[in-house]
């Protein structure tokens, strides 16, 4: 690391269970980075496909790492240590942002931040976590350590999903977090993922509390995920994986693959509304981004161009079986109506 000279780069750790709104909130800050600044954004993705990456626009004053199949603090840390010592000699980024799993636990992965090798040239400038209130009613979530443990380590919270939470469901968020101590530094609402970038970008360390993994949260060994095998046309790839009580299964298709949008999103929606979906796909109406959580769906136009990509997370009991979603979404392609 000392021959890049880098010191003290700000890093800053946006971490939240699943479907919380952290790559909204990113997105939006990006949109405050001062001109002349580079900064790069490390995301990483429980499911094996790696979707996230595709929201962010590829620029010269921006780098986007993907390091989906696996979580940061345990099953990728070997991969994420290797991965950040190359971006950071090779990019020399000014600002670091880093998009945990939302089934990652923060602590192994601001220990790694911490020692040897990066104490001296990166300035972790604390973590926020993002929080959808309606969790507070999901007694699962709630019985969730790392969810749990997500909240309990970050400095400040920010409140998503906001235009879909009640005000009793906001308030409850609000009264839980006051329990916690120390206090947070912050809770500030962040509807549609938008908060003023000066309060994550000058937030400091040193609020939350300083946790270990626990054991419940340690899991297999990290098996790497096959993004390096490319798609043949109509004949995807597929990746499925499996840790921490919840399943994911993913496709990848050809670029030149181009779905009918209509039939393609009434196949999705026909999937059960307790299931996160996610994905980016080519279409007769041209690139776009979907994204289902808690049954409510989105969709917007999105920049990505490499190839078609669908990722289906959830627990093992309420997951479709593969073969058929793969069939039946492969029948979505224009060529095959």
């Amino acid at each position: 690391m000392s021959r890049s000279r880098l010191s003290a780069v700000p890093v800053h750790v946006i971490t939240g269970f699943l479907g919380a709104g952290k790559s909204s909130l990113i997105h939006h800050l990006l949109a405050s980075k001062p001109a002349g600044e580079r900064w790069a954004v490390v995301i990483n993705e429980f499911g094996r496909v790696g979707i996230d990456q595709a929201m962010f626009e590829e620029r010269a004053d921006l780098v986007v790492e993907a390091l989906p199949g696996g979580c940061l603090c345990c099953q990728q840390a070997v991969v994420l240590r290797a991965s950040l010592v190359r971006l950071l000699r090779r990019q020399r980024p000014d600002r670091l942002i880093i998009e945990p799993s939302g089934l990652g636990h923060p602590a192994g992965l601001l220990d790694l931040l911490r020692g040897g090798g990066f104490a001296d040239v990166l300035d972790i400038r604390g973590v926020v976590a993002v929080l959808d209130p309606r969790r507070l009613d999901d007694a699962r979530a709630m019985a969730h350590e790392t969810f749990r443990d997500q909240l309990r380590m970050a400095d400040a919270v920010a409140l998503t999903m906001t235009d879909l939470a009640s005000a009793r469901q906001m308030a409850a968020a609000r009264h839980w977090l006051e329990g916690l101590w120390p206090p947070r530094r912050w809770v500030r609402e962040a509807p549609y993922g938008r908060l003023p970038s000066e309060w994550v970008l000058a937030a400091d360390p040193g609020v939350g509390e300083t946790l270990a993994s626990p054991v419940s949260h340690h899991h297999a060994e990290y098996r790497p995920s096959s993004l390096s095998r490319e798609p043949r046309q109509g004949v995807p790839v597929f990746e499925q994986g499996h840790a921490l009580g919840h399943a994911s299964l993913g496709w990848r298709w050809h670029f030149r693959d181009r779905f009918d949008r209509h039939a393609l999103e009434s196949r999705l929606e026909a999937l059960p509304a307790a299931l996160r979906v996610k994905g980016v796909f080519h279409t007769d109406h041209g690139w776009w981004f979907y994204n289902r959580v808690s049954g409510v769906t989105e969709s917007w136009p999105s920049v990505w161009r490499h190839d078609s990509r669908l990722e289906v997370l959830g627990e093992p009991a309420s997951m479709p079986d593969a073969e058929h979603l793969e069939a039946s979404v492969t029948a979505c392609l224009a060529s095959r109506r």
